[in-house]
């Protein structure tokens, strides 16, 4: 390896060198920062400024550079320098740009500088240049699980994108719940008629396709491996199993509609009541003509009743809506004027969704003479050869009831996924304690299975309270908490065939991006292209299991020693497992418990009598650190002696960084993590989340310390909070202020 050789570049470009005394900072990086070779340039980022610092890596041997100029998050492509480890100090957004312009700030504002020259340089000696993965995989075919639109959609993406893909169908035939409808809702112009459901031009495109393989009447019986190097063992009915190479996979496995048969007050169970798919049923057999009940009745008269057994508050049901079913009613009222314009069609609903363009489509059902009612059904009873339908009339405010030889009930619709990971983790649990029932239940829960995952946390991929996968709908929608394992369709969340074949094409790139990834020994996301990952020293490894227990993506298993074992391919960088560790052997080459503890060793620390306290901020690099570079941008100022350091997330907070900061004399400590919870927004699913647990046992330490709670602050951060969040950070300054400076200060 060779020798460390280290530079620090002082850019004096974006009024920096106008604010701020770029000498002084030379002299910071050279004193305290002791780095080999120190240089100012009017403009860093323009080309000359990036020559210079190429031209010392190729000419000079320097490896670690420390970027003083503007935030890391600021012209990436420009300091891009692979070969070297390199850390940034944030002196524009960080600085200049939250501070006034006046004499009065002069001083305060560089004495922010020069401790973020002095953490830049202390960062990097820290660092090392990642590596890369050396167990990459090099597999570029995608699995596809489920042959509906979703699916086939997918496939077919793929394929025209130059990848292999194995397709699998449950199934003896492609199309998936499409292929029992009998016309669409319609997805281009004029919107104003149903149309074609499209699954045989799909289905044509993919069997003229020669890069997509189809197994019909086949299931997953075992997935083992990681991203790039999938192994995927396909059993055939009535055939051999067959193992395939995979990159990367997607879920497709759709839904079904709920059970009406848990509705027995909206007449279930009666030979005149159907659900939406049991009318397309009716409807097939029709072929365009009249639309005739099961007993051979032409129907007459029929009333759709929307919100059945969803939307429930009682939570007895359906609690969400699902999406596609107010636009379906529609769709299938059209079936029975278009038939025959006399038929008496009824739509009773509480809320009509029509987003986008079907609103058109609504009111071409309009002009057809479909009628809709505002009105919340409280019964539907057999009556004469029909049903009676009661219900509240929400417009005039009044109980009322209507008649019908048919009644539609929009069900709405439940993913295909395989068991509750939680669920079967307890009930496993209870198994292994000798509950008999439990067992059963095991087996039960197991053969539910859909990827059959040799995970040590379960077979399929964890899923919300409702069982769509977990895939977050605002960062990172597809992705699971598996990696190179993607969500497209019905099973992510409830939507209709057009969201479901854009929802496919976006999953099917974001495999294409894993499996690229994969072969580089790269990281999936959110850190897309990191070569880092984590190693362990086992010498000092107490084998507590918090690391693999913690990880939110089942990236560290267990060897035969109980060591942990890390699956680099499946890691995702967030640093939980370093966070986690209690005797600190985990680490990454350029993020480590070593690399923000000498961030926080470095700043200078006034002494009791300054009055000028310190304030160690640590900031979620996906949320928290982007709020206040825009705060910066937008030149919202706040208080001058905080020092921020971000992390990957806070769950990569090691608990020693706060006990250091607090014995080196820092008056106060900020943690700015992202929202955690069912609506989590944390990048990391469940970083946060479990930071903030481990911070919560800090109070008992503080106790023990003699300082006050409030020396620790939790602040929960979303990227929005640029106006906000100047505010807090002042707020707790003036905290820290009326408490007094830290009685650790000079020892």
């Amino acid at each position: 390896m060779a020798e460390m050789k280290t530079a620090a570049y002082i850019c004096k470009g974006c009024e920096l060198g106008v604010r701020l005394d770029a000498a002084a900072l030379v002299k910071v990086a050279t004193k305290d920062g002791k780095m080999n070779l120190v240089r100012e340039h009017d403009f860093l980022c323009s080309a000359d400024g990036v020559a210079m610092i190429r031209n010392d890596i190729d000419n000079e041997a320097v490896n670690h550079v420390a970027i003083c100029a503007c935030s890391r998050r600021a012209k990436t492509e420009a300091f891009n320098f692979p070969t070297v480890a390199i850390s940034r100090g944030n002196l524009r957004e960080g600085v200049i740009w939250i501070r006034p312009d006046t004499d009065e700030a002069r001083e305060t504002t560089q004495e922010m500088a020069e401790d973020y020259v002095r953490m830049a340089c202390a960062e990097v000696k820290a660092m090392k240049v990642p590596e890369g993965n050396p167990n990459t995989g090099t597999s570029k075919t995608l699995l596809v699980v489920g042959g509906g639109m979703s699916g086939m959609t997918a496939a077919l993406e793929s394929a025209k994108a130059g990848y292999k893909v194995v397709l699998i169908e449950k199934t003896g035939a492609l199309g998936g719940m499409a292929a029992k409808l009998w016309r669409r809702i319609p997805n281009r112009e004029p919107f104003k008629a149903p149309m074609d459901n499209g699954v045989a031009d799909l289905v044509a495109q993919i069997d003229a396709d020669a890069n997509i393989k189809v197994y019909l009447n086949a299931v997953i019986a075992k997935t083992a491996g990681a991203p790039g190097r999938f192994k995927v063992d396909v059993a055939v009915e009535s055939g051999p199993t067959v193992t395939e190479d995979i990159g990367a996979i997607i879920q497709a496995t759709g839904f079904t509609p709920y059970d009406m048969a848990k509705l027995p007050n909206l007449g279930a169970g009666q030979a005149n009541v159907v659900d939406q798919l049991g009318l397309e049923s009716l409807a097939r057999a029709a072929n365009g003509g009249p639309i005739k009940r099961a007993d051979g009745k032409e129907v007459k008269s029929v009333v759709f009743v929307q919100c059945a057994g969803q939307r429930d508050a009682t939570k007895e049901h359906l609690e969400y809506c699902s999406g596609h079913c107010c636009a379906t009613s529609v769709k299938q009222a059209m079936y029975f004027k278009d038939a025959n314009p006399d038929v008496d069609t009824v739509v009773l609903y509480t809320d009509l969704r029509m987003p986008g363009n079907n609103e058109d489509f609504y009111r071409a059902a309009q002009n057809k003479g479909v009628i809709f009612s505002k009105g919340a059904v409280a019964n539907v009873s057999a009556s004469g050869n029909g049903c009676t339908v009661k219900f509240k009339d929400l417009i005039l405010n009044e109980e009322t009831s209507t008649d019908a030889d048919l009644v539609v009930l929009a069900t709405g619709m439940v993913p295909t996924t395989g068991p509750d990971l939680d669920q079967l983790n307890e009930t496993n649990r209870l198994a292994e304690g000798g509950d008999a029932t439990a067992k059963e239940q095991v087996v039960q829960m197991m053969s539910k299975s859909v990827l059959n995952l040799d995970y040590r946390q379960g077979p399929d991929v964890p899923q919300f309270k409702h069982g769509f996968n977990d895939s977050h709908f605002i960062c990172f929608p597809y992705e699971t908490r598996r990696t190179a394992i993607y969500a497209a369709g019905p099973v992510r969340r409830p939507m209709d065939i057009a969201q479901a074949q854009e929802d496919a094409t976006g999953a099917a790139m974001k495999a294409i991006q894993a499996m690229e990834n994969a072969g580089l020994g790269r990281a999936a996301h959110p850190r897309s292209g990191d070569l880092s990952f984590p190693t362990a020293r086992l010498e000092g490894c107490t084998q507590c299991k918090r690391c693999t227990v913690e990880c939110p993506f089942g990236a560290i298993d267990e060897d035969e020693k109980r060591f942990p074992l890390f699956n680099e391919s499946r890691c995702r960088r967030c640093g939980t497992c370093m966070g986690a560790c209690p005797v600190r052997v985990i680490s990454f080459e350029n993020y480590s418990v070593n690399t923000v503890g000498a961030q926080i060793k470095a700043v200078d620390i006034p002494d009791e009598f300054s009055e000028k306290p310190r304030v160690l901020i640590l900031a979620c690099e996906n949320d928290a650190y982007p709020a206040l570079d825009m705060a910066g941008m937008n030149r919202n100022a706040y208080d001058p002696f905080v020092r921020v350091i971000p992390v990957r997330c806070l769950g990569s907070v090691n608990t020693i960084w706060i006990t250091d900061a607090l014995n080196s004399g820092y008056d106060g400590v900020m943690l700015m993590g992202c929202k955690h919870g069912e609506q989590y927004q944390c990048h990391f699913v469940k970083g946060s989340e479990l930071g903030r647990y481990r911070m919560s046992k800090i109070y008992d330490t503080l106790k023990g310390m003699n300082l006050e709670e409030d020396r620790l602050m939790d602040l929960e951060v979303a990227i929005t909070d640029i106006e906000t969040l100047p505010k807090k950070i002042n707020d707790y300054a003036a905290r820290i202020v009326e408490m007094g400076m830290s009685p650790f200060k000079g020892l």
